[in-house]
């Protein structure tokens, strides 16, 4: 099984706001570099978008190590949050209902072929593939500028 190291970001303008997100695909020697955006979204429903986006991308089962630098996504999965989610019927513990219930289920679908490990990295802090990653969410964001309605 092929082991593909993603790292991915995402980007908002105000928050919810014209937003971007990025994912950098690295495996055998080889990198992918993947964007997109949209003019009305948030800053977590990017962070989403990148992860699900790489996972979609891969066209076989992989290994698959997922950096990211938003604690939501990685606590939601080192720490179980999703399991006790999907129990609740996709209620917090504090009863109230998971934000973009839509994604996590778009994500957890995107998963189920691969064996995906979560490493949470620190945002801004110099790492190469996370500050392109970053950037490239960034540049998507700004296409979307000027299209968000208030």
């Amino acid at each position: 099984m092929p082991h593909v190291i993603v790292f991915t970001d995402g980007a908002c303008s105000g928050n919810p706001g014209p937003g971007g997100w990025g994912a950098i695909l690295s495996w055998n020697g080889k990198e992918k570099e993947l964007s997109g955006g949209e003019a009305r979204t948030t800053n977590n429903r990017m962070e989403m978008k990148a992860v699900i986006e790489a996972l979609k991308a891969l066209n076989r089962p992989c290994k698959v190590s997922v950096n990211s630098d938003s604690a939501l996504i990685i606590n939601a999965f080192q720490q179980r949050w999703v399991d006790g989610w999907m129990r609740r019927g996709w209620l917090k513990a504090d009863k109230k209902p998971v934000e973009n219930q839509d994604l996590w289920m778009e994500l957890l679908e995107a998963m189920e072929p691969h064996q995906v490990h979560w490493v949470k990295v620190k945002g801004h802090a110099g790492v190469p593939l996370n500050e392109r990653a970053d950037r490239l969410a960034v540049k998507a964001a700004e296409l979307f500028k000027g299209r968000s309605q208030n």
